[in-house]
C-alpha cells in the first residue's frame, strides 16, 4: 500500500513533464533561433570626451541612443571602457623603415606594455621572400592573438623589412586570419586594428575595396599611425631610372585609374623609364593622397582615429595615444528592427542623453547587413 502511495506523485510528475514538451514540437528548435538572432545583433564602439578633449569615463547605458536609419534602436548589450580588447598590430617595415627598425620594434614594445593586462594583441609583419631568383615582399603573422607578452616580445624581435609593401594584403590577412572565428562574448565590439604605415600600398594582390568589406563585415575599429614618408620616397625617386627608387606596375595603374576617372585625357606610360620626373611627382602626390583618403575612411566610419607623425621617431608617443584611446572605449549593442536580410548599407547614429553640453561622441558609422 506504501510504494502504490509513493509510486503516484512519480506518475504525475512524468506526465506534467511530457505534455507540454508535446506542445513545443511544433516550434522551431532553440538552436536555430539563437543563430538568427545572433547575426543580427550589431556592435558599436564608441568614445565620448568633454568639451576639453578628456575621454568621460563612467558612463551607463542610459547615457546613450542608439538610431539606425533614423529609427531608435534598443540598446541590450554594454561594455564599459574596463573591458578588454583585442589588436591586430601591422608593422609597416618597407620603404625608408629599413633605416628606422629599432625604433618600429621599440615603439611596438611600448604600445603592448601599455595595453592593459586582460587585452590580446596579435602581430603582423611585412618580409621579404625568394622565388625563382627574385625577391619579393610579402605580409606575415608573426604572432595569433595571445595575451602572452613574452610570446609578442619574441614576435617584435622577428620583424624583418622588406622590399615592397603589401599593404591591402596585410589588410585582409587581419580578417582572414587573425579575426577570422567569432570573438568571445568580452570581445564582442572590441576588435581593433592598430596599424603603423604610410598606406601606400605597391606590391599586394588584393584591393582596399576588398579589405573595407571585411572589415566592416566584423566591425573592426580601426587606428592608423600615419607615417608621413613622402619626402623620403621622392628624394630617391628622381633621376637616372635605372638606379631611382620605381613604382610598382600597380601603382601606376592605380594612378591612371585615378585620373581616367576624373575625366582627364593623358598618355599611359607603358614602364617607369618612360616616366619624366614631372610625371612621377605626379604620381606620388597622388598615391599618398590616395593612402590618406583610405585611412580617413576607415577610421572615420569604423570610430577610430588617425594620428599623423612626422617619422619613425614620433611613433612611440603615438602608440601610447592609440592605447590611451583603446582604454577610453565603450560598445553598446543593439538588434536591428530592421529584419530584412538585403545585404545594404545601413547607417547608425548615437546621440548622448543626461551629459553637460558641448561632450561628443565618436562611433562607428554604419554597417552593411547580412544577404540571405
Amino acid at each position: 500500500m506504501m510504494r502504490a502511495w509513493l509510486l503516484l506523485p512519480i506518475l504525475i510528475f512524468s506526465f506534467c513533464v511530457t505534455f507540454p514538451a508535446a506542445a513545443q514540437d511544433s516550434k522551431p528548435p532553440v538552436k536555430d533561433e539563437i543563430i538568427r538572432i545572433d547575426t543580427q545583433l550589431v556592435d558599436v564602439p564608441l568614445a565620448v570626451v568633454n568639451t576639453k578633449g578628456l575621454p568621460v569615463k563612467g558612463l551607463a547605458a542610459t547615457n546613450f541612443l542608439v538610431y539606425e536609419d533614423g529609427k531608435k534602436q534598443e540598446v541590450i548589450d554594454f561594455s564599459t571602457t574596463t573591458a578588454p580588447f583585442e589588436v591586430a598590430l601591422l608593422l609597416d617595415t618597407s620603404g625608408s623603415a629599413r633605416n628606422d627598425l629599432p625604433l618600429i620594434k621599440r615603439a611596438a614594445r611600448d604600445f603592448i606594455s601599455n595595453l592593459r593586462p586582460g587585452d590580446r594583441v596579435a602581430v603582423i609583419a611585412f618580409n621579404t621572400e625568394g622565388k625563382n631568383n627574385q625577391a619579393y615582399a610579402v605580409s606575415e603573422m608573426l604572432s595569433p592573438l595571445t595575451g602572452d607578452r613574452t610570446a609578442l616580445a619574441s614576435a617584435i624581435d622577428r620583424v624583418r623589412t622588406s622590399n615592397g609593401t603589401p599593404y591591402y594584403d596585410s589588410l585582409l590577412q587581419v580578417a582572414d586570419k587573425v579575426f577570422n572565428q567569432r570573438p568571445a562574448s568580452e570581445f564582442r565590439g572590441r576588435r581593433a586594428l592598430v596599424a603603423l604605415t604610410d598606406g601606400v600600398d605597391s606590391t599586394s594582390a588584393g584591393d582596399f575595396l576588398a579589405a573595407k568589406e571585411d572589415f566592416e563585415r566584423i566591425g573592426l575599429i580601426s587606428f592608423f599611425i600615419q607615417v608621413d614618408t613622402r619626402d623620403f620616397f621622392e628624394e630617391a625617386l628622381l633621376g637616372d631610372c635605372e638606379t631611382a627608387t620605381r613604382f610598382s606596375s600597380a601603382q601606376i595603374r592605380r594612378y591612371y585609374r585615378t585620373i581616367s576617372s576624373k575625366g582627364a585625357r593623358i598618355e599611359k606610360a607603358v614602364n617607369f623609364c618612360q616616366l619624366g620626373d614631372f610625371e612621377r611627382l605626379a604620381i606620388s602626390k597622388r598615391l599618398y593622397e590616395i593612402a590618406d583618403s583610405e585611412m580617413q575612411e576607415l577610421a572615420k566610419t569604423s570610430g577610430g582615429r588617425v594620428f599623423p607623425v612626422g617619422d619613425f621617431s614620433e611613433a612611440r608617443n603615438a602608440f601610447k595615444n592609440v592605447a590611451d584611446e583603446i582604454g577610453t572605449k565603450y560598445t553598446l549593442g543593439y538588434y536591428s528592427s530592421n529584419e530584412k536580410r538585403d545585404g545594404t548599407y545601413r547607417k547608425i547614429k548615437v546621440e548622448l542623453k543626461g551629459l553637460p553640453a558641448g561632450t561628443t561622441v565618436r562611433a562607428r558609422e554604419g554597417y552593411t547587413a547580412p544577404a540571405n
